[in-house]
């Protein structure tokens, strides 16, 4: 990404150009040389990141509901359901299927708990600049939630059956696991607030739609905690999982590499825009990146 970064810089980068368009949106897109008009068609406004959060709340909604019913209710699970589940589900037997199927319930509610709040936040806390996103990443968001519900749906055993008796115990890594879902949540929100109240008086009215500095919470630390606590967000959901759900962790590997590129084009925007930018903060993770 670095090699790929450089390369845009320098006259004749090549396709440099479209993979800058893939990974830069908002400010850190705006901010860069007028980009073509051929380019700019492509654009769509950033505030539909909004239209993702929806899309979870009702798909991953209805995925929590049928598997809620799949479990109490004999023959209720879907056939096309069912077929997805077997298609992506795991061959081999487990016997602590009802730990499993449970942890699994849980982390598609606390997912659908977490799309919830964002979209809240995004229709009533934030405030969205006139910044645009490419319709390729548009699009690739509102299928990553859609994927993503189905991979918590591949987490269900693939011997579990719609309507079986499951004797579900609570864990310790249950419990750990909200603690930090708790936690992060929090303060993610906390930051979102501290971002949209820049831009608004002291009644909450909105005065303008230009970049600041934040202060406060874990701005103090590094320059984009909201996309810290995002990934922890997600680590949180493998602790549910027992630590050792191998899939899971890929997700949390996918949302590492893309919150961190996302934080360190913004970490460089800040430094750019603002000569007198804090240099103790970090990009990303507190203290270290």
């Amino acid at each position: 990404l670095l090699l790929q970064r450089a390369r845009a810089r320098r006259p004749g980068g090549g396709d440099s150009g479209l993979f800058q368009e893939l990974i830069r949106y908002g400010k850190t897109k705006s901010g860069g040389e007028r980009r073509p008009a051929s380019l700019r068609l492509l654009d769509v406004p950033k505030r539909w990141f909004t239209h993702f959060y929806a899309v979870s709340v009702l798909w991953n909604g209805l995925l929590l509901i049928w598997l809620l019913q799949a479990q109490s209710l004999p023959g209720s699970l879907s056939s096309w359901l069912q077929h997805v589940h077997h298609a992506l589900g795991r061959a081999s037997q487990n016997e602590d299927m009802g730990n499993e199927y449970f942890s699994a319930l849980l982390v598609l509610l606390l997912l659908w708990l977490h799309s919830f709040r964002r979209l809240a936040e995004c229709l009533c806390t934030s405030v969205f600049s006139d910044g645009v996103i490419h319709i390729v990443q548009y699009c690739f968001g509102l299928g990553y939630y859609i994927a993503l519900g189905l991979t918590v749906l591949c987490l269900v055993p693939a011997n579990f059956r719609n309507g079986e008796e499951l004797s579900v115990q609570i864990c310790w890594y249950h419990i750990m696991g909200i603690v930090v879902y708790i936690w992060a949540s929090l303060h993610q929100h906390r930051c979102l607030v501290i971002l949209a109240n820049l831009r608004k008086s002291k009644s909450g009215k909105v005065i303008n739609l230009s970049h600041s500095v934040p202060y406060g919470d874990w701005f103090e630390r590094v320059s984009c905690p909201h996309y810290f606590a995002e990934l922890l967000i997600y680590v949180s959901m493998a602790i549910t999982l027992g630590f050792h759900n191998v899939t899971w962790w890929f997700v949390v590997l996918y949302v590492l590499f893309n919150q961190a590129l996302a934080a360190v084009l913004c970490h460089e925007f800040y430094q750019n825009k603002f000569s007198s930018y804090p240099k103790h903060r970090k990009a990303f993770i507190p203290f270290v990146y």
